[in-house]
């Protein structure tokens, strides 16, 4: 449905019904559904910006699990994570702030060792964070937890 080609990604959309709602996919993925809140949609989809806040969750996470894992040499048997987005009351109806919550499951792991990690993803390894710095005011908590 969609390619990605050298530093170009491509995403396809299209409308599924009389409203707001589209079917979206990149690559070979599934699709996903797209909607807003009614009146304007129907709101059996995910509105744009819950997507984009999965889209940083995943990113962070992903960041972290790469550092901690093969950088840090750290065993992490698992991330998740909860992501709280505060929207503008003024239109554009854009975030203003995210909080992040991430648990890691980890037996010999630190909390200085994921401040690190988690200053490098803010700093120089997540694209999507970086997307929103200056925009979005972002606040992480973390919390270990023995490994699963």
């Amino acid at each position: 449905m969609s390619c990605s080609l050298g530093n170009t990604l491509t995403v396809k959309l299209q409308t599924i019904d009389e409203k707001a709602m589209f079917s979206a996919a990149a690559r070979e993925n599934p699709p996903v559904v797209v909607d807003y809140f009614p009146p304007v949609g129907a709101g059996k989809g995910y509105t744009s910006l819950e997507l984009l806040m999965i889209s940083f969750g995943s990113c962070v996470s992903t960041t972290l699990l790469s550092l901690l894992r093969y950088k840090m040499k750290k065993s992490v048997s698992g991330v998740s994570a909860e992501v709280h987005g505060t929207v503008r009351e003024e239109h554009p109806k854009a975030l203003k702030h995210i909080l992040l919550r991430l648990k890691i499951q980890a037996g010999d792991l630190t909390e200085a060792e994921v401040r690190t990690a988690l200053k490098a993803a803010e700093d120089t390894m997540c694209p999507v964070w970086a997307m929103l710095k200056g925009n979005v005011t972002v606040d992480a908590e973390t919390e270990i937890t023995g490994n699963l």
